[in-house]
């Protein structure tokens, strides 16, 4: 494939991670509004929201089987429709079941999407020949950046079904001018797969699985720490340090800006030392950064030390993902993806549990702990797979 297909397939691919991040976020900060709507309870809404959460995790094995039949680029157009036109049905229910239910069909097409742009990604990265993986995902990290901006801006003066109905709008236009390069182009071929499939068919069975599923635990591992700030950081910072709310509130931003950062020059850091010694300093990083930011004894290093976790966290993910991808494709990155989900999915609760039982500074350590675990098991994968990637 010319260089300018390529480019301009790179573009597009772009565009759907921005739009993913861009529609998921804006969803977020409108759920309070949804609550009220609905009259449901707190207990009532969270088994909602796991309608978000179910819908995922069930259709990312079934996207990666989809994606093998009918290509991933395909299937990543279909499903940023079904995610465009399902963030505008939340505000359309007024009862709990009914929440859950339309959360279920917008965690499908979001878990679909999912699995969907991030196997034509590793494909792409597959055929430039250089580890460009972040970059899709720091678009990610800025479209939920944008969205949740936006979105705070105008939940003041346009109502949750105004202004998730204009994400649809938003979305189908994106898909409109972006989709058309995905369905034209031809996916690249990554060089080395079907070589390797047809030359050691017996050994990429359980040893491949067992290598995903490698990858598929660094991703949980650093999943959960985002969950885990996302949902429990600013309660730290506020809760244990004394810190002024709205300061508090500063203290995902500065996760969140800090990971994008690193997502952004993660191709340069990944072409200079390599993948998985990415991975291995990166969750040496993040766990020093995170037993700072649990034990910090004030509120300023505790922000300095979220930042510092941002960074080390920020290309773990995008390396996992796209190492199960090219040891077994589409199927490879459900798995990765699955894991991570689940990992973003068991940190909040975890921390819950251990914040009951010891205290939540002592329970943060379990994010420094697992990215010491994921720096680890890199070390290992390195290991294991030097000479096979």
């Amino acid at each position: 494939m010319p260089g300018s297909d390529l480019t301009r397939l790179r573009v597009a691919l772009t565009a759907f991670f921005a739009l993913d991040g861009f529609v998921f976020a804006g969803w977020v900060v409108r759920i309070p509004d949804v609550k009220e709507q609905t009259g449901a309870s707190a207990s009532t809404l969270g088994l909602a929201l796991l309608g978000v959460s179910a819908g995922a995790v069930v259709t990312m094995t079934l996207t990666g089987r989809l994606c093998r039949r009918f290509g991933s680029q395909p299937v990543t157009v279909v499903c940023a429709v079904l995610l465009s036109l399902s963030v505008a049905l939340p505000p359309l229910t007024h009862s709990a079941p009914a929440l859950g239910a339309v959360l279920l069909v917008f965690g499908m097409a979001y878990g679909g999407i999912n699995v969907a742009f991030n196997s034509a990604a590793v494909d792409l990265v597959a055929a430039l020949r250089r580890p460009v993986m972040p970059s899709f995902h720091a678009a990610f990290s800025l479209g939920g950046m944008v969205g949740a901006g936006l979105g705070g801006l105008v939940a003041g003066s346009l109502s949750p079904t105004r202004h998730l109905l204009g994400l649809t709008v938003t979305g189908l236009l994106v898909t409109a001018v972006a989709g058309p390069t995905l369905l034209r182009q031809r996916p690249p071929a990554p060089p080395d797969r079907a070589q390797l499939e047809e030359a050691a068919p017996h050994r990429l069975g359980t040893r491949t699985r067992g290598l995903v599923t490698v990858f598929g635990l660094i991703a949980l591992c650093t999943a959960y720490g985002e969950g885990a700030l996302a949902d429990w950081g600013a309660l730290h910072l506020e809760q244990d340090l004394d810190a002024h709310p709205g300061v508090a509130a500063a203290g995902y931003s500065c996760f969140a800006l800090a990971m994008t950062v690193g997502r952004i020059s993660g191709t340069t850091l990944l072409e200079r030392l390599g993948r998985m010694r990415t991975v291995v300093a990166g969750g040496a990083t993040a766990s020093a950064g995170m037993l700072l930011g649990s034990l910090a004894p004030s509120v300023w290093a505790a922000l300095l030390a979220f930042a510092v976790t941002g960074l080390g966290l920020a290309n773990l993910f995008p390396v996992a993902v796209e190492r199960a991808g090219a040891l077994a494709g589409p199927g490879g990155v459900a798995v990765a993806s699955t894991l991570g989900y689940g990992g973003m999915l068991l940190g909040p609760p975890t921390i819950g549990f251990m914040a009951d039982w010891f205290s939540l500074p002592t329970a943060l350590t379990s994010v420094a702990v697992l990215a010491a675990i994921a720096s680890a098991i890199g070390y290992a994968a390195d290991r294991a797979t030097a000479g096979r990637l």
